[in-house]
């Protein structure tokens, strides 16, 4: 649900230190807003500080968030402490794995590219002959 940020609430948190947001600007810039933040009925953020705070520093005036209802004080701090808590970053190696499969991706050899392009020849003429049957 796209919410206006003006009418978001923010109380007490138990994050202290958003630590730097510029990557997180830059990507919400560039990619928008991966997952929504979260608000309870009242419109007070339960989960989300880091992404709510990157997009006002962008300028955004509304932002995608989940309303959660009827949440109890416990549930909405639990829920705070389970999101920042589950958070896992990806190990060195895992990172060097996928920024070599983007390259590859970006970059393709020789060989991919023409792999690629026969591909997509029999795509365009499996869909020319499905045209060819439907007429017929």
């Amino acid at each position: 649900m796209l919410v206006s940020i003006n009418d978001i609430k923010v109380k007490r948190r138990v994050r202290k230190d958003l630590g730097n947001l510029e990557d997180l600007k830059n990507s919400l810039r560039r990619y928008g807003l991966l997952n929504p933040i979260t608000l309870n009925g009242k419109y007070e953020l339960v989960a989300g500080e880091r992404r709510l705070e990157a997009a006002k520093a962008i300028g955004w005036t509304s932002i995608n968030a989940n309303i959660l209802d009827n949440l109890s004080e416990i549930s909405q701090l639990e829920l705070e402490i389970e999101e920042n808590n589950q958070r896992k970053e990806f190990t060195d190696d895992e990172l060097l794995e996928g920024y070599k499969r983007l390259e590859r991706l970006r970059n393709p050899s020789f060989f991919r590219r023409v792999w690629n392009a026969i591909k997509a020849f029999f795509a365009r003429l499996a869909l020319m002959v499905k045209g060819w049957f439907k007429r017929a």
